[in-house]
């Protein structure tokens, strides 16, 4: 459902988009914005935010036979965006796959203030909003 809902949104802003075939892609769906046709990767994620806080999972798990097989860390040699869907409050969020370094377990999107008033390494959920998403490639 995750991946539908950023489909229609990166659409709605005016992005064409593209859907591997399989299940083995390190991406759910390709963004490109016309006339040019440089595609852009994107991995998919969804979330249940508690109203103030959105924990992005930035991993993924293989199974085989219900056990976990590997685990994927993304990095931005793998693709350039994690969008996540928030279920509670209704938004899409985009990452710059540039801020997920050497690949990381998850992240925090904070959508209101901390209560002790903490600014520094506080990402602010509104930064990454789809009209703060541009071109980063060539």
């Amino acid at each position: 459902m995750a991946e539908l809902i950023v489909a229609a949104d990166l659409v709605k802003r005016g992005f064409r988009v593209a859907f591997p075939f399989g299940e083995d892609c390190d991406w759910d769906l390709l963004f490109w914005r016309p006339p040019s046709q440089a595609l852009e990767r994107v991995q998919v994620k969804y979330a249940r935010s508690d109203g103030c806080v959105v924990r992005v999972r930035t991993t993924s798990q293989s199974l085989t036979n219900g056990r976990v097989w590997a685990i994927k860390r993304y990095t931005a040699g793998m693709i350039e965006w994690l969008a996540v869907f928030d279920s509670t409050t209704d938004a899409v969020f985009y990452i710059p796959a540039a801020e997920l370094g050497n690949g990381m377990d998850a992240l925090h999107l904070r959508l209101v203030a901390a209560r002790n008033n903490q600014q520094a390494r506080i990402r602010n959920a509104d930064d990454y909003r789809v009209p703060t998403i541009t071109r980063t490639g060539p």
